[in-house]
């Protein structure tokens, strides 16, 4: 199946998708702070440039979208067009996910991967309980 828009305007259209203040991260910020932890953002010193550091306790928060990192909930179904190159994209994000977690644990960090389904409103009450776990040091 052909692509409904032009080249220009698909080129738009993807150039507008943010990497950083998506809703997704906007919400776990929120619900952190609620929370009455203080972070630092984006920090370029660590591996795969975190969205949400907590140095003190050094736990990271990556909040990941479900389609751009592969995630099994439904959200992600591979392009119709131009398969091969979606699936292999795709799978470079997920093993750069890998590989970055990786790196942060040998460093002495303790990651948390939120992902955007989540972050739903229905999920809320689900994610502060985790969060406030994994924050907090509580299993």
């Amino acid at each position: 199946m052909a692509d409904t828009v032009s080249k220009a305007v698909r080129s738009r259209i993807m150039a507008a998708i943010r990497s950083k203040d998506t809703a997704p991260e906007m919400v776990v910020r929120r619900l952190a702070h609620s929370l009455g932890f203080r972070f630092r953002l984006h920090v370029r010193g660590l591996p795969g440039t975190p969205d949400l550091v907590f140095p003190a306790r050094r736990k990271v928060v990556n909040v990941h979208g479900c389609f751009w990192h592969m995630h099994h909930c439904g959200r992600c179904r591979i392009p119709s067009t131009r398969r091969a190159f979606w699936r292999a994209k795709l799978t470079r994000n997920r093993e750069r996910d890998r590989k970055t977690t990786r790196q942060l644990r040998r460093l002495g960090w303790k990651v948390l991967t939120v992902w955007e389904c989540e972050a739903q409103p229905k999920r809320l009450p689900r994610l502060t309980e985790r969060l406030g776990k994994f924050l907090k040091g509580r299993k």
